[in-house]
């Protein structure tokens, strides 16, 4: 398409003329100055495509002098190549007469500065097309190298939950809980889930609110007092696509380092509406053991944060903070105008 550009700019600067009409005040004969025009741009096309084919590897050369050189030896060579193809178009298709055709200094410097001005064009193309090329090169290489990161996250996300599940259902087999039967089925529950929905980029907002009800159910089954963890999500949530198991991670630290002390100790809303989600998180720390967020993280959270940096990298906001006993997430995500228009 550049190249297209450059040529029509080119013919068009050449068809001025013709195109105001001023070619009889100019003392210019319309075959002539048509003929005129087709030589150059042949002689010009031939100029530039020699210059932009070979100026990779002379600039390659890392001699100076000898690039030097290299370069002066091309120019001399095309603008000795071009003079016998236009002093033989104006013999035999021009027809000019032998005065005209009398070789002048004139007519060496008007070749010479027009292999000048083309190679210049053509190393300018030449730069921008290789600019372009790096650019879409680079941009491909990042996009092949967060999609294996994601992918990585996606696997690392598996093992993680399903060792702190299978330890819950594992205590509740363990003490002979009456319970474990109904573990065993929430588990179930959300592994298909999990196996199903974890392969996808989003997923609707609903499922994954699901999906947290039903682990925080599981979880639940685990201690004795009700109403441990209170869950509300209210606005419209129809139509707002999230990445799977993106909100988990929260949940999963809550109950790894919250104090079982306060009822209810773990507090989550979710917010949905005009295309953004608002999730919160708060649960008790426990006095006996100050936590940090750099020990609450963990790889739970540590996945999360990569997470968001290349799934909404301008478009979500995460705080942690710990404040009176409690340690509180929030995170805000922007839906894409992309996932927008795939809701529809």
């Amino acid at each position: 398409m550049i190249h297209a550009v450059y040529w029509f700019y080119i013919i068009n600067q050449s068809l001025f003329p013709v195109y105001v009409g001023k070619l009889e005040s100019a003392g210019m004969v319309d075959s002539q100055y048509l003929k005129d025009i087709f030589i150059s741009l042949m002689l010009n096309v031939f100029s530039f495509y020699v210059v932009y084919f070979i100026f990779p590897k002379i600039s390659a050369i890392k001699n100076k002098l000898l690039l030097t050189v290299s370069a002066l030896l091309s120019v001399f060579l095309i603008t000795v190549i071009r003079l016998p193809v236009e002093w033989a178009f104006w013999k035999y298709a021009g027809h000019m007469n032998e005065k005209e055709l009398a070789l002048q200094w004139i007519w060496v410097w008007n070749n010479l500065r027009l292999v000048v001005i083309t190679g210049i064009y053509a190393i300018l193309i030449r730069f921008m097309i290789n600019a372009f090329e790096t650019q879409k090169l680079k941009s491909e290489l990042i996009n092949h190298k967060q999609a294996g990161e994601l992918a990585l996250l996606k696997l690392q996300i598996n093992p993680h939950f399903l060792f702190n599940t299978l330890n819950s259902i594992y205590s509740l087999v363990y003490h002979k809980s009456d319970k474990a039967p109904e573990a065993v089925m929430k588990f179930s529950s959300i592994m298909r889930y999990v196996l199903f929905e974890i392969t996808a980029d989003k997923v609707p907002l609903e499922k994954e609110i699901e999906y947290l009800r039903s682990f925080i159910e599981l979880q639940a089954l685990r201690f004795k007092q009700p109403g441990f963890v209170s869950m509300e999500a209210d606005g419209n949530a129809e139509g707002i696509h999230i990445a799977p198991m993106l909100l988990i991670p929260f949940v999963e630290n809550a109950f790894k380092h919250g104090s079982k002390s306060h009822t209810p100790g773990i507090l989550i809303r979710l917010h949905a509406g005009n295309g953004s989600v608002r999730f919160e998180i708060t649960n008790y720390i426990r006095k006996t053991q100050p936590v940090t967020e750099k020990e609450y993280s963990g790889l739970g959270l540590s996945n999360i944060r990569r997470r968001l940096e290349l799934i909404y990298p301008d478009a979500h906001q995460l705080n942690i903070s710990e404040e009176n006993e409690q340690f509180k997430v929030i995170l805000i995500i922007e839906q894409k105008d992309e996932d927008k228009l795939h809701s529809r």
